[in-house]
């Protein structure tokens, strides 16, 4: 008896996020004073089946996970209209603001089958297009379905009135998206340190503000004890400021500069900055571009000021 309770008690699997959102609508309704337009924004793991064509065992359901952004955006039936055109524009310039190649991302609109607007965003992948992102409109049926019963409670102002809600439903796949910037990413270009035919530079440019490591720190020839001690204090300041630091100095096994410039254009590292024996002298470290492989000379001390108001001005590009 116990046991055939158990799958009874078993919450079902979340397929999306906008229940979450709507429970919490009354709650954020009377945080913003019950003015429209309002909204909440959640990210989140969500579930959903693998279609029967990807079946490797016919018994057996399969069960794929996505992470999953959400923007659910409470708005007057009378904007609600201007708001989807709003927030389909926000979006796309959102997605193409970071891109290499802005144009594969490109939307398209449709109607469901109760007759709803809405929009979907694209990326061009080599193997065909794939949604990343959906947005649309709702109307009030999914809240009055929340809160069946009164619904005095889910009235919001729009100006003098009080008026039920439409709902803009604006979800994105993040790991279709992940994957986007990262085929958008990818440069192939000829390796001008090698005379090898056919050999490519391989260079993974995520824009500044995407990169998740912004400098790699490593040695050249000088005194290892003195070097890393100078690299441990640089990584703690930048690291102190929110710049990502990547403690290259660390490795134990030696490798060629070449092969350094390498490995970090493939793990898309802004700069990587040298410190060697020139750094006790004179304070002077090698500062490498991996956007234009310039390799340039600055003063430690400069450099995090430098590196602060490049990702800086990076966000305003």
């Amino acid at each position: 008896a116990a046991l055939q309770e158990v799958p009874g008690s078993v919450g079902a699997l979340r397929e999306s996020l906008l229940p979450g959102a709507l429970a919490q609508y009354v709650s954020c309704l009377e945080f913003v004073n019950k003015r429209l337009p309002c909204g909440l924004a959640e990210v989140g793991v969500c579930f959903h089946s693998i279609p029967e064509s990807e079946h490797h065992n016919e018994k057996l359901r399969r069960i794929g996970e996505r992470t999953t952004s959400l923007l659910t955006w409470f708005s007057s039936p009378r904007t609600a209209g201007q708001w989807l055109d709003y927030w389909l524009r926000q979006r796309l310039q959102w997605w193409r603001k970071f891109a290499v190649g802005p144009s594969n991302f490109s939307s398209s609109d449709f109607q469901d089958e109760e007759g709803r607007r809405g929009f979907n965003l694209h990326y061009d992948f080599p193997w065909g297009k794939e949604t990343i992102e959906t947005l649309k409109n709702l109307g009030d049926t999914e809240l009055l379905q929340m809160y069946p019963g009164d619904g005095s409670k889910l009235l919001g102002r729009d100006g003098r009135k009080n008026v039920l809600p439409h709902v803009l439903s604006v979800s994105g796949n993040l790991d279709q998206g992940a994957l986007a910037y990262l085929f958008d990413s990818l440069q192939l270009a000829e390796n001008p340190l090698t005379t090898k035919k056919n050999s490519q530079r391989k260079v993974l440019k995520l824009h500044p503000c995407l990169t998740p490591i912004k400098v790699a720190l490593d040695v050249g020839k000088g005194p290892t004890t003195e070097l890393r001690q100078v690299c441990q204090g640089l990584f703690n300041e930048l690291s102190e400021n929110r710049i990502a630091v990547w403690p290259g100095y660390l490795e134990t096994t030696q490798v060629s500069l070449e092969q350094l410039y390498t490995k970090y254009d493939e793990m898309s590292v802004l700069f990587m900055v040298l410190i060697s024996d020139s750094t006790l002298e004179n304070g002077v470290v090698q500062l490498r571009s991996r956007d234009t492989t310039m390799k340039e000379m600055m003063h430690i001390s400069r450099l995090k000021d430098f590196l602060t108001k490049y990702i800086a001005s990076a966000k305003n590009v």
